[in-house]
């Protein structure tokens, strides 16, 4: 299986996930925040806050999704790297407010690491096809301007 398929799966698992994760905290809030780590369910009308996380992680996976079927693999990998950002930074949220430890690094830590890796593999694999436009691009511009007619005739 090549590096393409391999990261094909990667991503387009990734981004099942995290449609999945997103439609959960916005059709069940209270449902969802089990297991994720925190301590307690919010007080008052903290419901709110957790559809917001919802719609954050719905549209994530949207722009996932839409980078792979529209095959922009190169900013996809971009995207996935900055992506990576949020279950970081849930990851320290669940630790900031003494949540389990267990779960801030078993289940945001970890997604993190495997959101950044495979943004890393998809830039691995557009690495090659970015260095070859740049070396032909490069090549096509020194032969153009070696053999313009426009010079020919001057």
């Amino acid at each position: 299986m090549s590096l393409k398929n391999v990261n094909t799966v990667l991503v387009t698992a990734c981004a099942l996930f995290v449609l999945y994760l997103g439609l959960s905290f916005i059709l069940a809030p209270a449902a969802s925040t089990q297991g994720v780590g925190l301590p307690r369910w919010p007080a008052g009308n903290g419901d709110g806050f957790l559809v917001m996380k919802g719609t954050r992680e719905f549209a994530m996976g949207l722009v996932i999704g839409v980078l792979l079927l529209t095959g922009h693999r190169r900013a996809l990998g971009w995207v996935l790297l900055m992506e990576a950002v949020a279950p970081f930074g849930d990851m320290i949220n669940v630790l900031a407010h003494r949540g389990s430890t267990a779960a801030a690094f078993g289940i945001h830590g970890l997604t993190s690491a495997l959101i950044a890796m495979t943004g890393l593999l998809i830039l691995r694999e557009t690495r090659k096809i970015a260095d070859g436009r740049r070396s032909s691009t490069a090549a096509g511009t020194a032969s153009a301007s070696g053999s313009s007619p426009l010079r020919a005739a001057n």
